[in-house]
């Protein structure tokens, strides 16, 4: 397996991007990339899907927080489905988790 695979699915006006693997500085960029083209689709609401993500640093933080802030600035959802808990130790220690809508499966 590569250290980072996603797929994207879109079910009307929601893109759900599934990341599996690891989200940190090295496939950063591939993220984000994924992102601004799924924003020039302009979806009422993006689930980011965690649940396969084996390990996230503070680059990955990075851009799940700006995907959220640009979301929020274009009147739009970002919704996080809560990863395994050493993906969601970053977020409560930063108390992310409380600022950004998270869910389980």
């Amino acid at each position: 397996m590569a250290l980072l695979e996603f797929t994207t699915a879109t079910d009307g006006t929601t893109v759900r991007l599934a990341l599996e693997g690891e989200l940190d500085i090295a496939s950063a960029a591939q993220v984000e990339r994924e992102l601004t083209r799924i924003e020039r689709d302009a979806p009422a609401a993006l689930v980011l899907d965690l649940r396969k993500l084996a390990f996230m640093d503070s680059t990955g933080l990075r851009i799940v927080v700006s995907a959220d802030a640009r979301a929020r600035e274009n009147g739009r959802r970002l919704v996080v489905v809560r990863g395994p808990e050493a993906v969601q130790r970053i977020f409560r220690m930063t108390r992310l988790d409380e600022r950004l809508e998270m869910v389980d499966a």
